[in-house]
């Protein structure tokens, strides 16, 4: 349950801290006062939206804080072992703030979480309903969504949403590759010309650099033989060449070194530089040995390279892109030589996926049939005890398209009068009738179990009922907190009479600014409060009597 609520900066609440307590707490106060903060500050903590403008004008920045004893459910504890969060004795620390930038951050046990991790742990502390969820009521994904929940069908559910995914992608996969089986049929010969003369070529990478230097040499031979020849008698030829020279130095130096051996390191110096001139000398031989005029072999290589530049202008700027692009279209064209080996892995794939998804979304239907029955029974008999003894209700659950959420459509109907055909519920419930079904439902799907305990918060669920129907709604409360800790935000004092602990919220204005506060009422100021709710503001000592006679008599029951 929700020990204590801490409030600061949040739209008139200036600073509030609240101490609850077990079973039924009901907060009245004027119309305007804020009642419902409570409710919206909650909400923050169970991971809702937050928007800069919850923040109290002139403010930087909004906190809300709350301290749960958590419930012993284990996949409750398993999310917070999973996030590295503690509860210590039992007991939860949840806070928001948000700046007034509009961001927001959030913590748990103190440690710091995504506001999606709020939502998570949110289902296993409480649960809020206000009027807008009344309205929820009124879609049909909302009712479906209800009847699944009470149903337990969550994993179910899940494995169909899975199935029709995987089913529907096969079936995407399977259009593609017909519109891409037609697209490389219609370019099957363009890819088989463009293979075919892309392979006669026999292109090896780089070849192209080579025999532009092959080119190169054989249209400049002459100049070549020059030039080298001139270079092997400077080096190895001529009485003066560098190598004769180089060769009559060393053995100078070599006859000087017997006698004076410091002259050995430049004897070891000159003699690698006398054997680099011999290699060079012997390569210009060799080189000089083959250079030779060739015009033939200069028009093959002029031809080979015409060749590939004409292949380079088709299919890539060099031999490698062309040959990656022969690549490519050779495994288009492998790909659609396989083409019906694929369609028929991909129909086989459909087909079981589409099998498997009936599957779930029939054991689906079986599953919300037996929980629609066992729900609208519960809800009917809930409505008789809330004053409406002759309502009818029934969820019907019909087969429609498939989707994601089965194949089938949800629809809650119902009649306020015994003999009337029932309708769906947004066309014939009246605002305080959809008050008592919306009380009726969360009473039946709220879990009964002991370890299950939550915080239920209801935000003037009593909207449109008043009289006997607010005294039954009332009674629901009492009973319903019997198992859970009830928070409810009401207008009416034959429900706030039922209470066990009872809350004022009021304003009050203070150096030009209003601030809404709670208090805790004692049983004095609880009977002037609910003599305030009968009467308005003038209370009379009628009013004072009716009002303690009703407190005794509701507590009594």
């Amino acid at each position: 349950m929700l020990v204590e609520l801490a409030v600061e900066n949040l739209a008139v609440v200036e600073r509030l801290r609240l101490r609850l307590h077990p079973g039924f707490n009901a907060l009245t106060g004027e119309t305007g006062s804020g009642k419902s903060l409570v409710a919206g500050a909650l909400g923050l903590l169970f991971g809702g939206r937050a928007s800069a403008d919850m923040i109290r004008t002139g403010e930087e920045r909004a906190l809300v804080s709350g301290i749960f004893e958590i419930p012993g459910d284990a996949r409750l504890h398993e999310l917070l072992e999973q996030a590295g969060i503690g509860a210590e004795d039992g007991e939860l620390l949840l806070e928001r703030e948000i700046s007034a930038s509009g961001k927001s951050r959030a913590w748990a046990g103190s440690r710091p979480v995504a506001a999606s991790f709020l939502r998570d742990i949110a289902p296993f502390l409480g649960d809020i309903h206000g009027q807008h969820d009344q309205q929820k009521l009124f879609s049909p994904e909302a009712q479906r969504e209800m009847l699944d929940e009470a149903a337990g069908a969550q994993a179910l559910l899940e494995q169909a949403r899975e199935a029709w995914q995987g089913w529907r992608g096969a079936l995407r996969e399977l259009a593609e590759l017909d519109r891409a089986e037609q697209e490389r049929l219609r370019l099957s010969d363009l890819w088989s010309m463009q293979r075919k003369e892309i392979e006669s070529a026999s292109l090896k990478p780089g070849e192209d650099a080579l025999l532009g230097n092959e080119r190169r040499v054989l249209r400049n031979v002459a100049r070549l033989s020059d030039a080298v020849s001139a270079a092997y008698a400077l080096l190895e030829e001529s009485e003066t060449s560098a190598g004769a020279g180089v060769g009559q130095a060393l053995k100078r130096l070599e006859e000087a070194a017997r006698i004076d051996a410091t002259l050995e390191p430049a004897v070891e110096t000159l003699r690698p530089a006398l054997i680099a001139i011999q290699e060079a000398s012997h390569e210009l031989r060799r080189y000089l040995g083959n250079l030779e005029a060739d015009p033939r072999r200069l028009e093959e290589v002029e031809a080979r390279l015409a060749l590939i530049e004409r292949l380079k202008r088709k299919y890539g700027t060099t031999v490698e892109e062309i040959l990656a692009f022969l690549e490519d279209v050779s495994s288009r064209l492998a790909a659609l030589e396989t083409a019906g080996e694929r369609r028929a892995a991909l129909e086989e794939s459909v087909a079981r996926l589409e099998a498997r998804y009936r599957e779930l979304a029939v054991e689906l239907r079986e599953v919300r049939a037996r929980a629609a029955r066992r729900l609208s029974r519960k809800v009917q008999e809930e409505l008789a005890g809330l004053a409406m003894p002759g309502a009818v209700f029934r969820i019907l659950v019909e087969p429609c398209e498939p989707g994601e959420a089965g194949m089938d459509a949800v629809q809650f109907l119902f009649s306020a009068n015994a003999g009337e055909e029932p309708r769906p519920l947004d066309r014939v419930a009246s605002g305080g009738e959809l008050s008592r079904v919306a009380l009726a439902i969360k009473t039946c799907m709220a879990p009964a179990q002991e370890g299950a305990a939550r915080t239920l918060v209801f935000d003037e669920v009593d909207a449109g009922v008043g009289g006997a129907a607010g005294e039954m709604i009332g009674r629901r409360l009492r009973e319903l907190a019997r198992r859970h800790q009830v928070l409810c935000v009401t207008h009416l004092p034959q429900i706030a009479a039922f209470a066990e602990h009872h809350y004022l919220v009021s304003k009050s204005e203070a150096g030009g600014r209003t601030a809404a506060g709670v208090q805790w009422l004692g049983h004095k100021d609880r009977v002037r409060e609910i003599a305030r709710m009968m009467s308005g503001q003038k209370l009379t000592q009628e009013a004072l009597r009716h009002a303690e006679k009703l407190i005794e008599q509701f507590s009594a029951g």
